[in-house]
């Protein structure tokens, strides 16, 4: 009874170094990765317009990375629409020191009502008794 799972164990680790293998019971066709694709030879473009840089030159014009990350991603910067330009001519511009002035205590700030204030000042809890109402 102790040799059937020695001789099981024996004949399952064989099968499996066999499937390893290139030739034995396990034998099957493979693909050559080589040869999957036909590779095109390379071809000298018959015509170099290119002109070596001149010592101390700037780089030709690339633009900074904000630039390059807006072509790529978008094209290129696009023309504002109507909307958006009305938008931002009622918004006017903003002072300059605004950033900084922000967190100042003297900053009138809008009141959103004492439903944010609740939210904001609610103690932190596992979430066992939360319910979402969508209103209809």
């Amino acid at each position: 009874m102790r040799k059937l799972p020695t001789i099981i164990l024996l004949c399952g680790g064989s099968a499996m170094l066999a499937a390893c293998g290139s030739g034995g019971f396990l034998n099957r066709e493979r693909p050559d990765e080589f040869a999957v694709q036909r590779q095109a030879p390379l071809v000298v473009p018959p015509d170099f317009n290119l002109v070596p840089p001149a010592p101390g030159a700037p780089r030709p014009s690339e633009g900074t990375a904000a630039e390059q990350a807006l072509e790529v991603l978008f094209g290129g910067p696009a023309p504002r629409s109507a909307v958006e330009t009305s938008a931002l001519d009622r918004a006017g511009s903003a002072a300059p020191g605004i950033r900084s002035s922000v967190g100042d205590p003297q900053t009138n700030t809008v009141a959103k009502g004492s439903v944010t204030r609740d939210i904001i000042a609610a103690p932190e809890g596992d979430g066992q008794n939360s319910q979402a109402i969508i209103p209809s």
